[in-house]
């Protein structure tokens, strides 16, 4: 069925319609800021979007570039997943600068358990581990240092 001039220009002001709101953030609930969802705003199907208004299809999607290249971004999902990936970028590369740093190359006093070790590790393991440490360290030079307090919450009694 051939579409009258006037059912074109309805249908082109629809979808031109959808292209805004879509651009200006407004996200219906489960869509995105796609052709799908665009298809669906305007009310036509995604067959008809690319056979029929592939021109407006492909204003859309060069407004959306354009909108991503401005930095504006106007599907909050998809912002929300861009922010995401850069902060689980940031942790991933502090949590490999924190483990090539070996705790053999820390002072033994004073910052093994604020550093290295988990919170819930106890200070008495880790004034343990400062004994050990000063002891094998000294080995054969007669005394053995007294260690200042290794932990910064530990008691001295």
């Amino acid at each position: 069925m051939a579409l009258s001039h006037q059912q074109r220009d309805q249908i082109e002001r629809r979808v031109r319609a959808a292209i805004d709101r879509l651009l200006a953030g407004q996200i219906p609930p489960g869509g995105a800021c796609d052709v799908k969802t665009l298809a669906r705003e305007a009310g036509i199907s995604r067959a008809s979007l690319y056979r029929t208004w592939g021109h407006l299809k492909d204003e859309f999607e060069k407004r959306r570039a354009a909108a991503w290249a401005a930095g504006q971004q106007p599907d909050p999902r998809e912002a929300r997943i861009a922010r995401l990936r850069d902060l689980n970028q940031r942790l991933t590369s502090k949590l490999a600068r924190t483990h090539t740093s070996s705790p053999s190359s820390r002072s033994v006093t004073g910052t093994c358990c604020r550093s290295w070790r988990p919170r819930t590790t106890s200070c008495s393991v880790c004034v343990a581990s400062s004994v050990r440490s000063i002891r094998s360290r000294t080995k054969g030079r007669g005394t053995t240092p007294r260690a200042s307090s290794p932990c910064p919450g530990a008691s001295t009694r």
